[in-house]
């Protein structure tokens, strides 16, 4: 019942922006008509979003070939933590990230989050791109397989630890359609699996979906929505369900990222399957995330 309740309330927060935004045009038919009857013709949409990530978790962009994207996250603390803590402003954990674009489908990252000293690296592959024309394709689909390595000390020293129970690995696939110029959605398949849980009633491998949007209010400000729904049965005890929500404001080559989400973590084993925000006890924290991009090869 949650999950519809949080889905209802994610499309209606769409619907709303949307109206305002009065942004209803089918985009392959307002493309059509400025490109022309042209059928032989293969036509791609771009900018579906703004930037690779939608809040937390990937969005369906790459970066072009030959561009490097740093990105820094910041999460400060939970605002219930009230004013002895600046609802906490005192308190952060931040991740710094590097993309590299390898080919126009293809890109690799690799970055060190803070929380719980993690490094991350991955891989987005595109393999169908959204298009009309000659080629018509309805959405666009990107495959993103994610290994994580946790490097704090192990909880008793005094016992045989092995490195391998520190790697988590994660595979996602990625399903978005630009409906309009403004309007983008995604579904996010997920699947995650650690070595090592803390339960013998806790499973190794997890399975969540995640669903996300954007809607521009205006040329360069757009708002974003994100949630992850853990698969009963499939989860480990005591966490819950990633929401985010947050706008992205685009300034020439920087982009900026402003959000409130109930997850600490920036990897996706830790805001998807190690969770324990909670929105309705004030769980709840503002963020940011900030890209600048730089061209350091040929971009063809």
């Amino acid at each position: 019942m949650k999950l519809f309740k949080t889905i209802f309330a994610f499309l209606l927060v769409m619907a709303s922006v949307n109206a305002i935004a009065q942004d209803t045009t089918d985009l392959m038919s307002q493309l059509e008509k400025e490109l022309g009857p042209d059928k032989d013709q293969t036509y791609y949409t771009t900018a579906t979003f703004k930037t690779t990530r939608l809040v937390n978790g990937h969005s369906v962009e790459n970066v072009g070939k030959g561009v490097l994207d740093v990105k820094i996250s910041h999460r400060f603390g939970k605002i219930n933590e009230g004013g002895y803590a600046l609802f906490g402003l005192d308190n952060a954990t931040m991740r710094m990230g590097f993309d590299y674009g390898i080919t126009r489908y293809l890109m690799v990252g690799f970055g060190r989050s803070t929380y719980q000293k993690t490094y991350d690296g991955y891989f987005k592959l595109k393999i169908l791109r959204q298009s009309w024309g000659k080629r018509k394709m309805p959405i666009t689909l990107s495959y993103v397989p994610t290994i994580a390595y946790r490097t704090l000390k192990f909880e008793d020293p005094t016992i045989k630890n092995y490195n391998t129970s520190r790697l988590f690995f994660t595979h996602q696939l990625i399903i978005a359609r630009k409906f309009s110029e403004g309007t983008s959605l995604q579904l996010m398949p997920t699947f995650i699996h650690q070595n090592l849980v803390n339960l013998s009633t806790d499973p190794n491998d997890m399975f969540a979906i995640g669903i996300g949007g954007r809607q521009k209010i205006t040329k360069r400000i757009s708002i974003n929505v994100e949630y992850y729904y853990q698969i009963p049965g499939y989860k480990l005890e005591g966490t819950t369900n990633a929401l985010s929500v947050g706008f992205d404001i685009e300034t020439g080559g920087h982009v900026f990222q402003l959000h409130f989400t109930n997850s600490q973590g920036m990897n996706e084993r830790t805001f998807i399957t190690d969770n324990k925000g909670r929105w309705d006890k004030g769980d709840i924290l503002f963020g940011f995330n900030i890209s600048r991009v730089f061209t350091i090869g040929k971009n063809r």
